[in-house]
């Protein structure tokens, strides 16, 4: 049941936002670029297959990699132009992975490939999942989990509510405040048209309470779906799935659990947009909101990126650098990657792009844990961080598994309490490679 006080989740910290750089500051609109870099692996699950080579004309919205399974997404071309070369980049996570270059005719001119559905109130079900599918939207929020598969739970998994991360709680970034503000009603409507998908009719925005105009934005409209606005207190991480979740219905997903078992679906505001976008006007997700912030950067705000807009020439839009700069960071500074160049390209999930200076970094030590018992109070999973990472160190990884790693939610809330300064969210991250690449091997 739904409460107008909001409930706290366990744990959890409030670091200092850094929002102010440009939450005030509207939306821009990017310019057309002489060349995209789009990243081929850009979903969780299996990467979709390149259908174009060299030299081929596309149109905007082509598609050039098809979907390689249920649990994967296609790919489309950002503008119009010429296939390039198929090059390697750096991915978000360090790793290079291969990109198709499309080279721009400055036309910016729209295939045929998706008829808009305006009457999709009228449209069967599975006609609107096909059309996420097809149009490759996936989890906007970081995430990166195909929409369509999140919106086809099982027969056995009753689904009653679906609820909308407006939360935005990752420090410096404001692409979803924005969005909620100057377009409620992108975000909105795709609400309704996930909802009449799942079949679902309570329909909650949980949008944290420093982001009252777009509370007030979305509540203007928001009877008109019968979608409930829930302000919520300001907590990191409050947009995370399970504390989301608790904070509006009060359920609690148990250990190794997902949202459905307790009857909910939760999609972020920017997918819900864009499902809009795919189903109404017949728009693939090619764009994004994407933050570029820090005090490096000479003009932060939030701008509308096409997929495969290089790193370099989205930091130029902003204004370029303007102080020294020691750490680049794909998404937030809690839950974000530092990249080691500027070479990598915006995905389907870049929600920012960062520039911290060096007196905002602070640098991780191989001090041993001091048994202060601080992130045990700051995880929000109610895990020991401490223990698990001592584990970790030693390569236990069996006694990892069993120490409930895997429900880690990589929140980094532990990391920032340290005093210590250990790595303890990279010891977590290594640790689930390492169990996942066992548990793989133990199927072959």
């Amino acid at each position: 049941m739904y409460s107008d006080n909001p409930r706290k989740f366990i744990g959890g910290v409030h670091p200092d936002d850094g929002k102010a750089l440009s939450c005030e500051k509207p939306i821009r609109i990017a310019p057309l670029l002489e060349k995209y870099i789009v990243p081929i692996p850009q979903n969780i699950g299996k990467p979709p297959k390149v259908i174009v080579n060299k030299g081929d004309l596309v149109k905007k919205g082509q598609l050039i990699a098809e979907a390689d399974g249920f649990v994967s997404v296609p790919l489309h071309a950002p503008t119009s132009g010429t296939v390039g070369e198929t090059v390697l980049i750096p991915g978000a996570v360090g790793t290079m992975i291969p990109a198709v270059e499309i080279i721009s005719d400055g036309q910016d001119e729209w295939g045929s490939a998706l008829e808009p559905i305006p009457d999709w109130k009228n449209t069967d079900r599975e006609i609107l999942k096909k059309r996420i599918f097809d149009a490759g939207i996936i989890g906007m929020g970081g995430a990166a989990f195909p929409s369509h598969v999140k919106l086809s739970p099982p027969p056995e998994k009753v689904i009653d509510t679906l609820i909308l991360n407006g939360a935005e709680c990752e420090p410096y970034l404001t692409a979803d405040h924005r969005l909620m503000l100057e377009h409620p009603n992108d975000v909105l409507e795709g609400a309704a048209i996930a909802a009449k998908i799942l079949k679902v009719n309570r329909v909650f925005v949980g949008i944290e309470e420093n982001k009252q105009n777009a509370i007030d934005a979305m509540k203007e409209i928001a009877g008109k779906y019968g979608i409930k606005i829930v302000p919520l207190r300001v907590r990191y991480p409050q947009g995370a799935e399970k504390q989301l979740i608790m904070a509006i219905t009060g359920r609690h997903v148990v250990a190794g659990g997902l949202p459905m078992d307790v009857g909910c679906v939760v999609q972020n505001v920017g997918t819900c947009a864009a499902i809009r976008a795919a189903v109404v006007e017949g728009h693939p997700l090619i764009e994004r909101m994407t933050t570029i912030t820090g005090s490096p950067v000479k003009d932060p705000c939030t701008w509308q990126l096409r997929i495969g807009t290089p790193v370099a020439e989205a930091l130029k839009m902003a204004g370029g650098v303007i102080a020294p700069a020691a750490k680049l960071i794909l998404g937030g500074p809690m839950m974000g990657f530092a990249q080691a160049t500027l070479d990598g390209a915006v995905a389907k999930n870049s929600s920012g792009i960062l520039l911290l200076q060096a007196e905002e970094t602070g640098q991780y030590t191989s001090n041993p844990c001091i048994r202060c018992g601080r992130c045990v109070d700051a995880c929000p999973m109610r895990l020991l961080p401490g223990p698990i990472s001592v584990l970790v160190e030693s390569e236990k990884y069996d006694q990892a598994e069993q120490a409930f790693v895997m429900d880690c939610v990589e929140c980094g809330a532990c990391s920032y309490v340290c005093p210590a300064n250990r790595p303890l969210i990279q010891h977590f991250r290594r640790a689930k490679a390492e169990i996942n690449a066992l548990r793989r091997a133990g199927k072959k």
